[in-house]
């Protein structure tokens, strides 16, 4: 076995093509697009933005009035959690296995985050711990669809429809995810989702409401700019001025033209990308097979997996643990990631909600070994063939 760079081995890419962990694929049509946007001078919100809201409702399924643009998945779902009433003295039922704004959004609109541990091979949210959390206090579930597989829909929704909860899914893994030939974000009240630089659709920042009804989504973009009357929203439009009022308080929350204009090109590659995406997975997953690592599951045969990260688990046998294992990488000039540290192992959680290892184990134990391989439309032949080799020489014995 080759000797590792850690250990002053040759690193398997030069210093200079250190491979980006998630590097979005950027083109010519995206250039373009914001070119067009800087010479119009229509860099704020504009009709690049309502393209955009019409496009992704369109590859949705739903009406484009329920499409809501805004600047992140966080503001998304932070708006979705507000507009459905939810607020002081509620409980919101989540996964503990996610980004830290799944947790931070419920919070910020003043509900109390409740996570319920994970599925130990799907990774995510495990409704019968779902149904043993909820109190009279809990007024919604807020599952996350972890790495582009979809959670157990049927089971949350029955849930749901059982205790009279609403329903906010974080998508933000989940573009192009379906469960049981549904589209995820079109199961609950109100989907949420990232376009992330890292994300398999990118606005660079940004993100999309899909609500489940025309008053959900009017309300959610009042309150995404500042609590004016949806015709604000058309102030500057070429159709001359409108006035506006302000009737509750509001948020900043609006995506830009800038924004929009690199989505959608992003959404028209969006099936070939996944199917480039869907080919690199099949790869790792026959090259890592004999390594001391737990591969992540496909998705089941009535699902569709939306392959936005590749997360394989460290055993606890393998030569290096998980820490050891990203430096490694790292110097063999390949990036990674962590997707993600369990909740409760965040200290900011642990004294302000009093979260503990006990209170998520499954979460934690994945937390403490998952490492994040590249898995971008973006990628050569070649990058591929250098995360294989990389992670290979570095989990060998």
């Amino acid at each position: 076995m080759a000797k590792l760079a850690l250990d002053g081995g040759k690193p398997v890419r030069a210093r200079k093509d250190f491979l980006v962990f998630g590097a979005p694929q950027i083109g010519a049509e995206e250039i373009a697009g914001v070119t067009d946007s800087l010479r119009r001078r229509w860099i704020g919100t504009g009709p690049k933005v309502g393209e955009f809201e019409r496009a992704f409702a369109a590859y949705k399924g739903i009406p484009a009035s329920r499409a809501v643009a805004v600047n992140s998945c966080t503001a998304a779902l932070h708006l979705s959690i507000l507009s459905l009433g939810i607020g002081r003295g509620d409980e919101v039922i989540t996964t503990p296995l996610t980004f830290c704004a799944t947790a931070n959004a419920i919070l910020h609109a003043g509900a109390t985050p409740v996570i319920a541990d994970v599925d130990p091979f799907t990774l995510n949210i495990d409704p019968e711990r779902v149904a043993r959390k909820i109190t009279k206090k809990t007024k919604a579930i807020l599952p996350v669809h972890f790495a582009g597989r979809s959670c157990d829909m049927d089971a949350l929704s029955r849930l749901a429809k059982a205790h009279r909860l609403k329903v906010v899914e974080d998508c933000a893994h989940a573009i192009e995810t379906e469960w049981r030939g549904k589209k995820a974000g079109t199961f609950g009240d109100a989907g949420c989702f990232s376009f992330y630089a890292t994300k398999n659709l990118t606005t660079s920042e940004g993100g999309m409401i899909l609500a489940s009804g025309e008053a959900i989504a009017d309300r959610v973009k009042r309150l995404a700019l500042h609590g004016m009357t949806k015709d604000a929203w058309k102030r500057y439009s070429d159709s001359g001025y409108v006035h506006y009022d302000v009737v509750e308080l509001g948020y900043k929350y609006n995506m830009t033209d800038l924004q929009a204009a690199i989505g959608i090109p992003q959404l028209a590659r969006l099936e070939k990308n996944w199917k480039r995406r869907r080919a690199i997975w099949n790869r790792y997953q026959e090259a890592f097979e004999d390594l001391p690592v737990d591969l992540p599951m496909d998705a089941g045969r009535d699902e569709r997996h939306g392959y936005h990260l590749y997360t394989p688990l460290v055993r606890a046998g393998a030569p290096r643990n998980r820490d050891v294992v990203l430096a490694a990488l790292t110097a063999e000039n390949v990036g990674a990631g962590v997707h993600y540290r369990a909740l409760c192992d965040h200290p900011y959680y642990r004294k302000s909600l009093g979260w503990k290892r006990k209170d998520c184990p499954l979460a934690s134990d994945i937390g403490d070994r998952t490492v994040s391989l590249p898995l971008s439309a973006a990628l050569t032949n070649r990058d591929v063939d250098d995360v294989i080799e990389a992670f290979r020489k570095v989990l060998g014995k």
